[in-house]
């Protein structure tokens, strides 16, 4: 049996982790446990799961820049089939990183999570039919669901378009607003 603990590597932008669960090998195949309070306390990371939900999405979706607006939530991802290439944006006008990006490849394989703090955008594109959970600290409101379009030239994204055939957007993520009137409110 092979036991590969917990690992959190903080991220350049403050308070946000890429995240190693905890996983187990055996001749029957492998455990993962994705979270603990007691391990993520520790951590200095104060996570009170309110709801899970998970996005099944065909390669080629493109999913964000998502955040709500009341109610902020916390997100811990974790792509538990196929893989995506995963991007956060700190949208805390008071952080030094304001307004700054950072991407990660997660995958049913590498099993990483990543630790999305209140008020950031989160968004992914879906480079292989994937599976997505998502553990929030903070029920969903529709009502306060916003973001940023994806293409924002002030961001500048380097998607890897080049990966997938096409861009699958919904009708919603089509007409997000720019960060620059994000930035004005």
């Amino acid at each position: 049996m092979i036991n590969k603990p917990f690992r959190f590597i903080e991220n350049k932008l403050k308070d946000s982790y890429l995240i190693e669960p905890f996983v187990s090998h055996d001749h029957r195949g492998l455990f993962i446990k994705d979270y603990s309070s007691s391990i993520f306390l520790e951590k200095g990371i104060h996570h009170d799961i309110k709801e899970v939900f998970y996005t099944h999405s065909k390669k080629g979706v493109l999913r964000g820049i998502h955040f709500q607006r009341e109610f902020e939530q916390a997100k811990l991802i974790r792509c538990i089939s196929g893989k995506i290439f995963d991007v956060i944006v700190d949208l805390r006008k008071e952080s030094k990183t304001y307004g700054e990006w950072m991407s990660f490849e997660l995958s049913g394989e590498n099993h990483q999570m990543l630790y999305v703090p209140k008020h950031f955008g989160h968004g992914y594109l879906v480079l292989e039919d994937s599976i997505v959970s998502y553990q929030c600290d903070e029920k969903f409101y529709p009502e306060y669901d916003d973001g940023i379009v994806w293409s924002d030239p002030t961001l500048s994204i380097t998607w890897p378009t080049h990966l997938v055939e096409e861009i699958i957007l919904s009708h919603k993520d089509k007409g997000l607003q720019t960060f620059k009137e994000f930035n004005h409110k």
